[in-house]
């Protein structure tokens, strides 16, 4: 259930999403997806090799992490705002983005993302139980459980905006709003990223 809420929570992976499959339909979406999900595999098996324990015996670590991430996303929404991002949902030939890129920088998106570190670093681990036999065995079920409701709930958002991404594209006004309204509440991630302690 807490990982359903997690994948619900809008953030920087489904802005992306949603953008992917605006610009480059469906399958850009779906792709953008996939992105995300090979890098919260690569969280996952962080997080199996005990890199919770770095964490926990360096916070300095943790905290360039955090840093890294907030400025990423604050660049992001900046760029967004400028109508020169990967995000925009822009007019004319620039407007697609091609399912190789939608991969690449979704892997990129979630990688620097320091929620989903966290949430992989400190939350699976609490569902390991050694008693109950082999931690890799258990951290790749959690992991497998995590990686298919991102593709049934970012994937399902991928594709919807995909299908309506033509008619967006068309309406420039709105797709401004949009643009604006994505990119201040990418800085505003960013910014709380920055602050957190």
């Amino acid at each position: 259930m807490a990982t359903v809420v997690a994948t619900l929570a809008p953030g920087p992976d489904m802005l992306f999403v949603l953008s992917s499959g605006m610009r480059g339909g469906p399958r850009a979406g779906l792709l953008a997806t996939a992105g995300i999900a090979t890098s919260e595999a690569i969280h996952v098996l962080v997080a199996a090799a005990g890199l919770s324990a770095l964490f926990t015996a360096v916070p300095a670590a943790f905290t360039v992490l955090r840093i890294v991430g907030a400025v990423y996303l604050t660049w992001l929404g900046v760029q967004m705002i400028r109508r020169r991002g990967d995000l925009t949902v822009a007019v004319g030939q620039d407007a697609r983005i091609s399912g190789r890129r939608a991969y690449a920088i979704g892997v990129l998106t979630n990688l620097t993302n320091p929620k989903m570190i966290a949430f992989s670093v400190a939350f699976l681990p609490q569902f390991v139980d050694p008693a109950r036999g082999s931690i890799g065995v258990q951290f790749a079920a959690l992991g497998a459980v995590l990686i298919l409701l991102e593709f049934v709930i970012d994937g399902a958002l991928g594709v919807f905006a995909g299908r309506i991404g033509t008619w967006l594209r068309q309406r420039g006004s709105l797709r401004r709003r949009i643009d604006a309204a994505t990119g201040g509440i990418l800085i505003a991630l960013g910014v709380r990223l920055a602050v957190e302690r």
